[in-house]
């Protein structure tokens, strides 16, 4: 059996002013030799996809895997690029088994559906026979072209994504069954007709990821998957959808999916968001009794295109007097250049973020002293370091701010730590992550709070201005089943 690897992870948000070209995947991964270096989190189901084929005794290929920060519309021509590199290892090697790790919800120019795109041209080259497998982002966009092409589906179940290598031997250990003839898998979706947020650390959540693993190997059905959907997306499909995937039985799938489904919409008022804003949040944060309190800019978080340099909460912060407080990310290369040249202990007088659009707010003059400065670093997501870059220690007279010249959220309490700050001598912690922060933070936060911070990525959902999504879902109207 020949099995060939490839990756590609972008998240596009349509409403960032961010552009995404080729430099963007330089600068985090663009590799024709993906398991051939260390893991990232988009490669780890490569790697681990590699050593079980191997222990099978499969032929195994690597081809392109290429990875970006999210942010606004990629260029067509790097997409190009990428996807007919891997098209033409598809071409020359005719594998039976292609197996891809994607994050979903890629847009390019010229492409909305940059998932669908690739298999399906994928498709067309290996035929009907051939198994093509998918692992992908829960927040995507789970698309009539990627269900046509692809054999097999299955996201990650985890929101934090916890779960990225358990979902990889899932998929293997479904694709071999496909490939040698024991299973003929057969995917169903259904429109949830929603579009939220789904953190499954909430009871809600908690339970419905349970009682679909629980499902999964009974009567026939294969794999469940939420595809929760990427809000900040604008295309035809953005919004929630359950997966179901049955051997051979497309009735089943179909019906299993359905009834996921509806559970999930008849949960829908424990599922609202209901954050509170900063003023609200801070509140909280100033009377507690113990700490720190772990308050979530959920708008500014680079993870799904956002700047990172949004002054809100800081502004905030300041005109309270706040002190004993932590904040990251702010990304700013020039100022750790600055930083860099100064040196640690150099006082200096600083323009801190607010700079890359008008969803940031106005730029803070803050007087600072540069307490560290650490190069190369690395911060934990899972079981997989990610890249950090160059990070800043800034203390501006008991604030406490981490600078850093690679755009990403902060994942992890290390990031702090390792610049030499003691979070247990903080009050509070301000993280720039919507959720993917909760499984480091919350073992050492006495609360952790979600803040509806106003920026890029806003709460409101029903306030995003899509243009080719129609209005027909909830929280935009209560019943879209009408």
């Amino acid at each position: 059996m020949k099995l060939l690897l490839a990756g590609l992870f972008n998240e596009t948000n349509t409403f960032s002013p961010i552009p995404v070209g080729r430099k963007a995947f330089e600068d985090k991964l663009l590799t024709r030799a993906p398991t051939a270096v260390p893991a990232v989190p988009c490669t780890m189901p490569l790697h681990i996809w590699r050593k079980s084929a191997e222990a099978k005794g499969w032929q195994v290929i690597d081809s392109m895997a290429a990875w970006a920060q999210p942010a606004g519309m990629v260029s067509g021509a790097i997409y190009e690029e990428i996807r007919d590199a891997v098209l033409a290892d598809v071409e020359r090697e005719r594998p039976d088994v292609l197996m891809l790790s994607m994050h979903g919800a890629m847009a390019a120019d010229g492409y909305d559906d940059c998932e669908g795109d690739l298999m399906a041209r994928a498709r067309d080259i290996l035929g009907p026979d051939a198994i093509i497998s998918l692992e992908i982002d829960p927040h995507c966009h789970l698309t009539p072209q990627m269900l046509q092409a692809a054999s097999l589906i299955v996201c990650f179940k985890e929101y934090p994504h916890t779960d990225v290598p358990d979902r990889a031997h899932d998929l293997f250990a479904l694709t071999v069954d496909a490939a040698e003839g024991r299973t003929r898998p057969v995917m169903r979706d259904f429109d949830c007709r929603m579009i939220s947020m789904y953190p499954t650390q909430s009871a809600a959540m908690r339970g419905f990821v349970d009682d679909m693993m629980a499902a999964e190997g009974k009567g026939g059905i294969l794999s469940l998957s939420l595809a929760h959907g990427f809000p900040y997306g604008d295309t035809a499909v953005t919004g929630t959808r359950m997966l179901a995937i049955a051997d051979k039985d497309a009735d089943k799938a179909a019906q299993v999916a359905r009834d996921f489904g509806m559970r999930l919409w008849n949960s829908r008022e424990e599922l609202r968001i209901r954050w509170p804003d900063i003023s609200t949040a801070l509140d909280r944060a100033q009377a507690a009794t113990t700490f720190p309190v772990v308050l979530a800019d959920t708008a500014d978080n680079a993870g799904g295109g956002a700047p990172s340099d949004s002054t809100f909460v800081l502004r905030e912060v300041l005109a309270r007097g706040m002190k004993d407080v932590a904040m990251a990310v702010y990304w700013d290369p020039v100022l750790v250049t600055m930083c860099m040249d100064a040196g640690v202990g150099a006082r200096m007088r600083v323009r801190l973020g607010g700079k890359r659009s008008a969803a940031s707010g106005d730029a803070v003059d803050l007087d600072v002293t540069v307490r560290a400065i650490r190069e190369n670093m690395v911060q934990d997501f899972g079981v997989v370091p990610s890249p950090f870059g160059t990070g800043v220690w800034l203390e501006a007279d008991g604030v406490h701010l981490i600078v850093n010249n690679s755009r990403t959220q902060c994942l992890h309490p290390s990031l702090f730590t390792d610049l030499g700050i003691d979070l247990a001598q903080m009050k509070a912690v301000v993280v720039k992550s919507s959720n993917h922060f909760y499984a480091g933070f919350a073992p050492i936060a006495s609360e952790v709070i979600h803040i509806a911070s106003p920026g890029t990525l806003t709460a409101d959902f029903a306030s995003i201005p899509y243009t080719k999504r129609t209005p027909n879902f909830w929280p935009r109207v209560e019943n879209p089943f009408d």
